[in-house]
């Protein structure tokens, strides 16, 4: 297994989030040697000046945390994010479209997204809280069909965030053809390692320091 900070995106998406706790969460991602940081679209532009001299990526969130806005919106987001700095982008499906089993609509909101980042990482938000397994096993082939490079569990601001059993059905439809990223609720080793050993090839998490140190803070940043 390569080692446990290397699968960590530390995040801070709290809408309260200033400019000085994205920094210090950029210093805290250099420390530890972290593969990126996960901010809010708006920070992209500081999170990338403070990372400059590091090999931290940027990650930014796009049409987060619910994922219902038009594709037009999404597609504008990306190319701001990607033009300030962005290496990787979390998207959110569109649940409601899922819900309507209107597939082509979902795979067309994924689609035109990848299609303005043909060289970077699309993760795929699945909101897995929200769906019954049948939805979770079709809003993976619907990603993957889509170009996802990953597809992710959860938002962290849900009702509720990475379960094993979720992160084994992704896996069974992934195949290997994509990568499988578990967020929202990790915040120890033991859990972290449970979704590594289940396949898992990147953690959302804003205890990434808790996880690789041992140590507990007082409060959580998701």
């Amino acid at each position: 297994m390569k080692l446990l900070n290397t699968y960590i995106d530390h995040t801070l998406l709290k809408p309260t989030a200033t400019k000085n706790d994205i920094i210090t969460l950029c210093q805290e991602a250099i420390e530890h040697k972290f593969l990126s940081v996960c901010v809010n679209s708006c920070y992209v532009a500081l999170a990338k000046s403070q990372l400059k001299d590091s090999h931290v990526k940027v990650c930014s969130v796009i049409g987060f945390p619910l994922g219902s806005m038009s594709t037009q919106a999404k597609v504008a987001e990306t190319k701001s994010a990607l033009s300030q700095g962005a290496d990787e982008i979390d998207m959110v499906i569109n649940l409601g479209y899922l819900k309507s089993k209107d597939f082509d609509a979902v795979w067309k909101d994924i689609e035109a997204v990848k299609k303005v980042m043909p060289q970077q990482v699309l993760k795929v938000i699945l909101e897995t809280c929200y769906l019954e397994d049948l939805e979770i096993i079709k809003a993976s082939e619907l990603a993957i069909q889509s170009g996802a490079d990953f597809i992710k569990t959860s938002t962290g601001f849900g009702t509720g965030g990475a379960t094993l059993h979720d992160v084994k059905l992704m896996k069974s439809v992934a195949n290997g053809t994509v990568k499988i990223k578990a967020s929202g609720g990790i915040k120890d080793k033991k859990t972290a390692l449970d979704f590594i050993n289940l396949g898992a090839e990147r953690l959302g998490t804003s205890s990434g320091i808790e996880i690789v140190t041992g140590k507990t803070t007082s409060e959580s940043k998701y």
